[in-house]
């Protein structure tokens, strides 16, 4: 029961902690709502389009700076059960559960009509938190998609799609452990491409802005 209670309570503070809406209320503090311009998304990628690259690197920095508290605080609750209970648990769960619930938070804030983010950097920040060294591949293969075809969402959807095949490769290497860290990264893939369904749309017909080209209003 008391295991029950401490997992609920570590998915119920990483929501929260993953439904602060950085972008909105960066772009609040220079005088706009940013649900109003561009794409009306909240993430980084519009920030920057809209308000310009400082803002939008501000805008990622924070939103993958809250995964990992989420996960980071996961662990840290998981630490102070008392031995008996934690023992027969697996620690990992406990950074799932708070990655999951963060990411939750990102995508469907309570405070925004469950309007959110797409977590990216969100998802990026979790796994730093889970598994850095797959973290710093995935993003290593975002870099490089977005150097090439300056297309953020195809970069997304590529690494999305990368990270199951990192994270199994590294526990067959034996460089994480624990099969639920892939579980949690097919969903987590699952996740980001099916909230980037409209761009998906729009790399077929030819009609997805790039990096540095201006948003055109809907």
């Amino acid at each position: 029961m008391i295991a029950l209670l401490t997992f609920s309570l570590i998915a119920l503070g990483a929501y929260f902690i993953g439904s602060i809406p950085f972008g909105l209320l960066i772009a609040r503090a220079c005088g706009i709502d940013i649900r109003e311009h561009g794409s009306r998304n909240i993430g980084a990628t519009n920030v920057w389009r809209v308000l310009g690259k400082p803002w939008g690197l501000l805008t990622f920095f924070c939103d993958t700076a809250k995964g990992w508290v989420a996960v980071w605080l996961g662990f840290w609750v998981f630490s102070k059960m008392p031995g008996p209970l934690s023992g027969n648990s697996d620690p990992s769960l406990a950074g799932i559960t708070a990655a999951v619930a963060c990411v939750l938070g990102h995508n469907l804030p309570v405070w925004l009509r469950f309007k959110g983010g797409k977590g990216v950097a969100t998802s990026l920040g979790v796994i730093v938190g889970l598994m850095p060294l797959a973290s710093l591949i995935v993003f290593a293969i975002w870099g490089l998609v977005v150097k090439v075809s300056r297309y953020v969402s195809l970069a997304s959807i590529i690494a999305a799609l990368a990270l199951p095949l990192v994270v199994a490769g590294l526990i067959l290497n034996g460089r994480v452990h624990g099969w639920a860290n892939f579980y949690f990264a097919c969903a987590a893939a699952f996740s980001v491409v099916r909230r980037h369904r409209e761009n998906i749309g729009r790399l077929r017909a030819g009609t997805e802005n790039r990096l540095g080209q201006p948003k055109s209003q809907p």
